[in-house]
């Protein structure tokens, strides 16, 4: 945890992530990147100079049939306050608008969700478990997709709500953070949503691990492009 936290003190430092005495809300979705970012948020608030505090978000999307029991007993040993908020984004998505392309509006219900319930604990700043080949993979859906140069931001500011999103886990490889979790053994909730491994981001996510075997690097070279590049957000403070 000393080595991984490194990293996320690095991203916290390097974009200003985190301020003085500020609490945090994790959003947890009980996969491996949130999981593991959980560990190495509370890790580094011990030693880190902003002594900064964190709590944990469980946004339940109405699936049914998930064990969270784990999950519990994780943010109690490491003392970290879960709140659960329980809410119909599923059925809605799936049963009642029977989406044909149920990942944008399920992620943009989620988002206000997790919005929603870290304003009422008191939290301005929630951090993302989005990882370095997520920026990856989002620069080549928007090429790929809408023909654009674009990658979400390692800090995010939504003035209609007036909150933060970060995101620590972005100098993490997706290996990096799946080793480290199964090394550890840290429990993780199976993805009850139909559309895992489905979807355009899995897709894009396929293309890409099969450019990397024909291009030995190419993952790397990628995201140094984007850390080089005049994107809005990563210019490092």
């Amino acid at each position: 945890m000393q080595q991984i936290s490194g990293y996320l003190r690095r991203a916290v430092d390097d974009f200003n992530m985190i301020a003085p005495g500020e609490k945090v809300a994790v959003a947890l979705s009980g996969g491996k990147d949130s999981i593991l970012m959980l560990h190495g948020l509370k890790h580094l608030s011990r030693y880190h100079p902003s002594k900064f505090r964190v709590i944990a978000i469980f946004i339940d999307l109405g699936f049914g049939n998930i064990d969270i029991e784990a999950m519990k007993q994780e943010c109690k040993k490491l003392e970290v306050p879960l709140i659960i908020r329980k809410t119909d984004i599923a059925p809605l998505v799936f049963d009642i608008r029977k989406e044909s392309n149920p990942c944008a509006l399920c992620a943009k219900m989620r988002r206000g969700a997790i919005h929603d319930a870290a304003i009422e604990a008191g939290c301005r700043t929630i951090a993302l478990g989005h990882h370095r080949d997520d920026a990856i993979e989002t620069l080549a859906m928007n090429l790929i997709y809408e023909g654009r140069i674009g990658c979400f931001q390692p800090v995010t500011y939504l003035d209609r709500k007036d909150v933060r999103t970060i995101r620590p886990m972005i100098y993490l490889t997706e290996r990096q953070i799946a080793n480290t979790v199964e090394r550890l053994k840290f429990p993780i909730v199976k993805n009850p949503c139909p559309m895992d491994h489905t979807s355009m981001r899995q897709q894009t996510k396929d293309l890409l691990k099969e450019a990397e075997e024909r291009f030995p690097g190419l993952s790397e070279r990628l995201f140094g492009a984007i850390v080089r590049s005049d994107l809005p957000g990563w210019k490092k403070e």
